[in-house]
């Protein structure tokens, strides 16, 4: 090669000629450098070298030499005199790229040679796809916000920066960093949302990305919040709510503890929530929650509701013997808890739960607060006080503890009862009920469940307690129960008794006794454990009119209640085992013989005997340790689940488990009814099932742990409903009244509810359908009614006259129109009487005004009639008129027109009676005697105000002995003599006395002023 050619050259050179002493060989003093320059730009690689004689300097790329102007002019590589190579422009395609490549300089004389460092040529590029471009970012304020981008490829790699708004973003900002393709902003702000591009850049230029957005929206932010409430039970509750944010957040409330209360809960137009008539069950966390795209907040504030101590389950009295254990139970309720703790009347000891057992370590009270008395002694008995108190009140109850032998307090024994029966119509029944026990026992009677009240004079009861209805009807079916009660308990025996046409008609007789076996022997204990008792006995030598097939064995214990209960039936044989009873129990047994036709007499009683007490004590255990831990045991119930309207399946929750745990007692009952007990004896079950529930009522529901005796704390009380139905029976005791109102005619319905038990939900309204038949049978006159279901009455006006109606009522629950009651009639409306149709036209306003107007026309005649008479009587002023009358007390009193006390009434010129008077008639009384011969004129009438005076003189209403006023007597004249001008008037014209209210006066028939008062000389 040429570069060959060249070094032998140079060797041939340096061995046939002399060097010099002053030269030197070539050194290079500039070593080029790399570049990476655009293509189509100028370059240079520069390269400096020395020598002596100066040397020649040639470029090589990639081992090749470097081909330059010299060579070729029309070459866009130059070498300069300084031996640097210079590029006009740099050429540089996808195809061909010469200029691109590893360089170096050599520097060449007669002495040598100088090779510079290697430098490459690079052409710098910059696509224009950006491999990932930015994407839009939605952050909350306060969040971090990251946007990405890698920039197109390059070279050299280009840079990346951001541009906000098309302004650059500045990294010098704390908040703000970037690396890499990344743009990272943390503590987002609202300032910091807009249009974000990113930038690409190296030597070629600037790329720029499409555009992305950041949306900067804020979270919700309370500016209020709920805070925590202590209030009383029934008041108003206000829990505040008040949020912003970006978007506008919505708000929601929620409680911790379950469902906001039903129909007692609203939210206000400011998001506020608001309770009302707060009960205890609403204690809880109730928080807001405020939620928007970006975020989700919570607020919380806790309500307590101070419910003071109500005592929910009291105490009964209670009868032992001594040695047994009595537990006497005090359920109690309020909120706070309160604390229960029990006291004996007249001792100063308080008995606390989890107390220190005392000496005798007979008294303890359980977490539930339930007092058992282990080991009763006689002098146990008197009352014992449950008290209950808390920050909000205090209450207490007590209970009598009676401590005596068992055989002093047996329950009552039917010995036969009451039979079954099939009559006709028509027929006596007769149902039987022999009983015996001490005290002496009363005997009840039940159709039905249902109290007979004997207010039917077909019932009887008889002295030997036989119950008798005679005449008997197809209404007198059903189960009658003969209830032996007295002060020990009470014992009952059914029978069926139908009544039906088929049947035959006669007296119901029981069964012959002897015909019914007779009662066996009195029954053995031959063996006893824990829950069993084994009983023998022997049997009656009397069999009665046919075998013995089985016997009934029946058991009394005052801890299961107080009254004979049936343990064992169809038992063949003679010996037994009764299973399922409690331990540490004292029981007593009867047994009965059974067969065709009938039961026999009770058997003498055992003699009591008390189940074994497997108690933790009697294994070894501290019954303290049992207790203690029970205690710890918490057992969560679950939200029951509804299976049907008559059973729910309840679960729970056990947050530690014991090894003292034998089973659960799940205890439910109707809203402020009697406590329901169910027990579940695995350990390890976490449900059961209730059935047989009331339809539509609420039940409340908890559970506790037990192990023998000892019993844990009872769980949270739930509240479950069940759903309704429409009621299964109608109204009872439909009645119907007929009432006169005004001129129209109306009915009165009223009713009585369904037995609770049948209303299946809680009755909302009654409807009441009053259908009318007429005449024809053919026309129908409806009248509808819709009350309230607190409403047992109603008044069904505007009734037709002569139309027959009936009258149905049915009981509405939220489930529907339950069964309607039988149709009553509302009786026949007779046609109105002549006297009724008088009286309402009289009572009519245009009768009245009528009447009215027709005595104002009578009245201004009279009054016309009267001015008359009185011009006519001016002239009797010569006439003149004397009274004579003595004083009450002075003369004899008899009984004379003028008798009677006057009262304090002066003589009244121009009075007349108002035309309301009832004038008696004439009495035809001589007043004159025969001591006096001067002219007696007629006694002027009496007059009364009284109704009821017609048809003869009324009595005096005053006494005229204690009247202060002057009274005129009998003896009373008067005497008119004539003018010598005018002749003498007519009897007629004498003045009148008239009485008013009681009290008699004169009136003066002319002006005062014609008349003066003379003596009778």
């Amino acid at each position: 090669t040429k570069f060959q050619l060249s070094k032998l050259f140079l060797i041939f050179f340096f061995f046939c000629s002399r060097p010099r002493l002053e030269d030197a060989p070539p050194r290079i003093l500039e070593h080029p450098s790399d570049l990476i320059v655009s293509k189509g730009e100028p370059a240079t690689l520069n390269c400096k070298a020395e020598g002596r004689p100066t040397p020649m300097v040639e470029w090589y790329k990639d081992g090749e030499r470097v081909e330059t102007d010299r060579e070729d002019p029309r070459s866009h590589r130059m070498l300069l005199p300084s031996g640097s190579l210079f590029f006009l422009r740099i050429v540089h395609g996808r195809r061909s790229k010469p200029d691109e490549g590893v360089y170096v300089c050599v520097a060449r004389n007669y002495l040598g040679e100088a090779v510079s460092r290697n430098a490459s040529l690079e052409v710098a590029i910059l696509r224009d796809d950006f491999r990932q471009t930015p994407s839009d970012v939605v952050v909350a304020a306060g969040e971090p916000a990251v946007m990405e981008c890698i920039p197109p490829r390059g070279h050299p790699e280009p840079t990346i920066s951001w541009k906000r708004n098309n302004i650059r973003v500045n990294d010098r900002d704390e908040r703000i960093t970037i690396r890499g393709g990344k743009l990272m902003i943390s503590n987002t702000r609202k300032s910091d949302a807009g249009m974000y591009v990113c930038v690409g850049t190296n030597m070629v230029g600037e790329k720029d990305s499409d555009p992305a957005e950041l949306v900067v929206f804020e979270r919700p932010v309370f500016t209020k919040q709920p805070v925590n409430q202590v209030v009383l039970a029934d008041d108003t509750v206000d829990f505040f709510c008040e949020v912003h944010g970006d978007p506008t957040p919505t708000i929601r409330w929620r409680r911790e503890e379950g469902e906001l209360p039903r129909g007692r809960f609203e939210i206000r137009s400011d998001n506020s929530l608001r309770l009302t008539q707060v009960r205890a069950e609403d204690e809880g966390t109730y928080t807001c929650v405020s939620e928007n795209s970006v975020g989700k907040a919570e607020a919380s504030g806790s309500l307590q509701v101070h419910v003071p101590p109500q005592i929910v389950v009291r105490p009964r009295d209670q009868i032992t013997a001594p040695g047994r254990t009595v537990t006497f139970l005090c359920g109690t309720k309020g909120n706070p808890p309160p604390a229960v703790f029990w006291q004996k009347e007249g001792s100063q000891i308080l008995l606390f739960p989890i107390q220190e057992p005392t000496q005798s370590g007979r008294f303890s009270v359980s977490l539930s607060g339930e007092l058992t008395i282990a080991d009763v002694h006689v002098e146990d008995s008197g009352y014992y006080i449950c008290q209950a108190i808390s920050v909000a009140g205090s209450i207490l109850t007590k209970a009598l503890l009676e401590v005596e032998t068992p055989s002093d307090r047996v329950p009552p024994i039917i010995r036969q009862g009451p039979a079954n029966h099939t009559l006709a119509p028509g027929s006596t029944a007769q149902l039987h009920c022999h009983i015996m026990g001490n005290p002496i026992p009363s005997i009840q009677w039940e159709k039905d469940g249902q109290r007979i009240l004997g207010n039917d004079g077909r019932v009887s009861l008889m002295e030997n307690g036989t119950f008798q209805i005679t005449n008997l009807q197809e209404t007198d079916s059903g189960v009658y129960t003969c209830v032996a009660s007295s002060s020990s308990g009470e014992t009952s025996w059914s029978g069926v008794l139908t009544v039906k046409e088929s049947a035959e008609a006669s007296v119901a007789q029981a069964t012959e006794p002897f015909q019914l076996p007779g009662p066996p022997h009195k029954p053995i204990v031959t063996d006893v454990s824990k829950n069993s008792v084994t009983l023998t006995w022997q049997p009656n030598a009397h069999e009665g009119g046919a075998a013995v097939t089985s016997y009934i064995i029946e058991a009394f214990s005052q801890s299961a209640g107080s009254t004979w209960q049936t343990v064992a039936d169809m038992v063949k044989m003679e010996t037994h085992t009764i299973t399922g009873l409690l331990p540490n129990t004292i029981y007593l047994f009867i047994v009965r013989a059974v067969n065709a036709y009938g039961l026999s007499d009770p058997s003498p009683i055992s003699e009591p005997v008390r189940t074994q007490d497997v108690s933790p004590t009697g294994q070894g255990v501290d019954h303290r340790q049992v207790q203690r831990e029970l205690g710890e045991v918490a057992v969560q119930l679950q939200e029951p689940v509804t299976l049907s309207p008559a059973s729910i399946r309840v679960s729970w929750t056990v947050d530690r488990q014991s090894q003292y745990v034998q089973g659960y007692r799940l205890f439910y009952r109707p809203s402020g009814g009697n406590w329901l007990l169910q027990d579940i004896n695995a350990p390890s079950e976490r449900s059961t099932v209730l059935t047989s529930l009331l339809k539509g009522t609420e039940y409340e529901i908890k559970i506790r742990p037990y192990f023998d005796e000892f019993q844990g704390k009872d769980s949270r009380t739930l509240l479950v409903r069940t759903p309704e139905e429409v009621p299964s029976a109608p109204p009872r005791a439909v009645t119907v009244a007929t009432v006169k109102l005004s001129n129209s005619s109306s009915i009165s319905v009223s009713w009585e509810p369904p037995p609770s038990e049948m209303q299946n939900g809680i009755i909302q309204e009654y409807r009441v359908w009053c259908v009318g038949s007429g005449t024809d049978n053919q026309t129908r006159y409806y009248i509808n009614r819709t009350v309230d279901g607190n409403t047992l009455s109603t008044m069904l006006k505007g009734l037709m006259p002569g139309i027959l109606y009936q009258v149905e009522v049915a009981a509405v629950t939220s489930a529907g129109i339950g069964t309607r009651s039988q149709p009553v009639d509302g009786g026949e409306e007779s046609s109105v009487s002549l006297a009724e149709q008088i009286t309402d036209v009289v009572k009519q306003p245009a009768f009245i005004a009528g009447i009215g107007g027709a005595c104002w026309v009578i009245l201004m005649g009279f009054s016309v009639w009267i001015y008359c008479r009185r011009k006519k009587r001016k002239e009797l002023s010569h006439y003149t008129a004397s009274f004579a009358y003595t004083p009450a007390g002075e003369g004899e009193e008899g009984p004379g027109v003028l008798g009677g006390s006057m009262g304090n009434y002066p003589w009244l010129a121009d009075s007349w009676p108002t035309t309301n008077l009832v004038h008696s008639g004439k009495e035809a009384v001589n007043c004159c005697t025969t001591n006096h011969n001067t002219w007696c004129p007629p006694l002027p009438e009496r007059t009364y105000l009284m109704e009821g005076c017609e048809d003869g003189p009324c009595p005096t209403h005053r006494n005229n002995a204690s009247s202060p006023a002057t009274s005129y007597s009998h003896q009373s004249t008067a005497t008119l003599t004539p003018s010598p001008h005018e002749e003498t008037r007519a009897p007629h014209d004498l003045p009148r006395f008239n009485q008013q209210d009681g009290q008699q006066r004169y009136v003066g028939r002319h002006d005062e002023h014609w008349f003066r008062r003379q003596s009778l000389q």
